[in-house]
């Protein structure tokens, strides 16, 4: 039945037809940030975003199951989608953090990415892949518990680390510096080199790909990694052979990782509406847009200059249809009230307006994250927030950018498509409020200071500390929750809603919540 109903949609207008037919996703890993929110992107859309079970996506330092999951795409997945998201970090390792760890061959991941080949070959629908380009060094784990068989745990880690951050080759100034880090490094710094080198070979392949008809659209992030670095050098061969390959109209190099598959996303729901989103950026200072995020290779408008069109949209300056506000650190009081009075102005004029705070750039305390939490409340408190298409204020540039772009575009691509759902939205928007700003501006430092207290790693939570943290960090936004929906959406009650430690640690919580509308 359903495959006869797929093929009536496909023979109606192209736009009924898409309208109707799922997205296919492969997260990065089985983070909220990564797992959860691209699929409320399509609940906000009305639209399925269909994911591998939840099983072979690994789960923090246990990889995800690359074969297992080219199976799933070529036999239980759904048939006729009208996209395929792809992270090609999933597919050739088995997540974004098995990508910077010795064990899949460049052979692997060639031979798994050929996949993308076979559905290309069945099937019309458009195809996005998002990979990154490897940071500056492996992600840093203490040496507990699964940390202690992780290849670079420990002060190993801080090794790397400092070795990445020098030039490229060292500066005759930092020679003896990088001789003693590979030194104390060990083993685990050939293995790094290693793994860089594989994941370098791995992204010249996926231009490739692109460039032979296989891709749509592809993305490369920049994860974590600033102006001067081991990574500069692999950014510059891949530039050169998106030149050589004359694919830079469907092959991008920016800034971040996180939000690379929510934007791609946004950009099939937009496509399906036939919609390119004309977005207009605002910044809270007249030099924001040159404001630094120190884990990122230049200024903050090359990553949100580069999403915007990333999520399917063009930047304009005049008849804008959704309003990017972007707070800066360092905005004055009378910036903000003009900021927000600003907002208001494109609200009352129909606009969608989507805010990222990134005052939490400048650091912790103030001017940092209390001014940031402090707005955060100010805009609740005045019903600014209410009325907002889209908010979000953490993590990277980047990522924040991301995420705010993301939801208002797939907000707009149901309305067009008339298949948007309020609550859903206001689900999302509910949540990044909790998230965002309770959680990371007053939970986060909270338990973490605890933490350090007992001098308990937060990266890593063993036994019993795991279940004692979670339970206080569930009861404190429970409590914190009930306070921003009062506030929020006075209308609505929270019908049912959980709150984890999904990687048992606190760097990220996840909230699973239903609203409802008051009786």
């Amino acid at each position: 039945m359903r495959a006869v109903l797929v093929a009536v949609l496909l023979a109606a207008t192209p736009l009924a037809a898409r309208a109707a037919a799922p997205i296919v996703f492969v997260p990065m890993d089985d983070r909220p940030v990564t797992m959860q929110l691209p699929q409320l992107l399509g609940a906000i859309a009305g639209r399925a975003v269909v994911e591998p079970p939840v099983a072979l996506l690994g789960h923090y330092l246990q990889p995800g199951d690359p074969d297992a999951i080219i199976a799933w795409l070529n036999s239980s997945a759904p048939k006729n989608p009208s996209a395929y998201v792809l992270s090609s970090d999933m597919l050739a390792y088995g997540g974004l953090l098995a990508s910077r760890v010795p064990g899949p061959t460049y052979a692997d991941a060639y031979f798994r990415l050929h996949g993308i080949e076979t559905l290309r070959a069945r099937s019309r629908a458009w195809i996005a892949v998002f990979g990154t380009v490897m940071r500056l060094a492996p992600t840093g784990i203490p040496a507990i518990g699964p940390g202690t068989t992780y290849f670079a745990s420990g002060p190993i880690w801080q090794y790397l680390w400092q070795y990445a951050m020098l030039h490229d080759p060292p500066l005759p100034s930092e020679q003896e510096m990088a001789a003693q880090l590979r030194q104390e490094a060990g083993p685990a710094f050939d293995e790094y080199l290693a793994d860089r080198a594989r994941d370098l070979a791995v992204d010249r392949l996926l231009v490739t790909e692109a460039r032979v008809g296989w891709i749509d659209r592809m993305v490369l992030g920049q994860d974590d990694a600033g102006p001067v670095g081991i990574d500069v050098p692999d950014r510059t061969v891949l530039e050169d052979d998106i030149a050589t390959e004359h694919v830079a109209s469907r092959v991008d190099i920016e800034p971040g990782a996180d939000e690379l598959g929510m934007a791609l996303v946004a950009h099939a729901l937009a496509r399906d509406a036939d919609w390119q989103p004309r977005i207009a950026v605002r910044y809270s200072t007249p030099d924001g847009a040159q404001a630094q995020d120190p884990l990122e290779y230049g200024p903050i408008s090359v990553a949100i200059d580069r999403l915007i069109a990333l999520c399917g949209g063009s930047e304009v300056e005049e008849n804008p249809e959704i309003v990017l506000y972007v707070r800066v650190p360092y905005t004055t009081q009378a910036q903000d009230d003009a900021f927000v009075a600003s907002m208001r102005a494109d609200m009352a004029a129909g606009r969608s307006v989507a805010l990222a705070d990134l005052s939490f750039l400048a650091g912790g305390g103030q001017p940092g994250y209390a001014q940031q939490a402090a707005f955060a409340q100010r805009v609740l408190d005045d019903g600014t927030a209410s009325k907002l298409d889209a908010y979000a204020s953490w993590n990277t540039n980047a990522n924040t950018v991301g995420t705010a772009l993301a939801e208002a575009v797939a907000a707009g691509a149901g309305r067009r498509m008339g298949t948007y759902d309020a609550l859903a939205h206001r689900e999302f928007t509910f949540m990044r409020f909790v998230d965002d700003y309770e959680f990371h501006d007053r939970v986060r430092p909270l338990l973490n200071a605890q933490l350090e207290a007992e001098n308990v790693d937060h990266m890593i939570l063993l036994p019993p500390e795991a279940q004692s943290v979670a339970a206080e960090n569930r009861a404190l936004l429970w409590s914190d929750a009930i306070g921003v929906l009062r506030e929020l959406y006075p209308d609505d009650h929270i019908a049912a809603m959980e709150i984890t430690l999904p990687w048992d640690r606190t760097f990220e919580t996840r909230i699973d919540v239903g609203l409802a509308p008051n009786v």
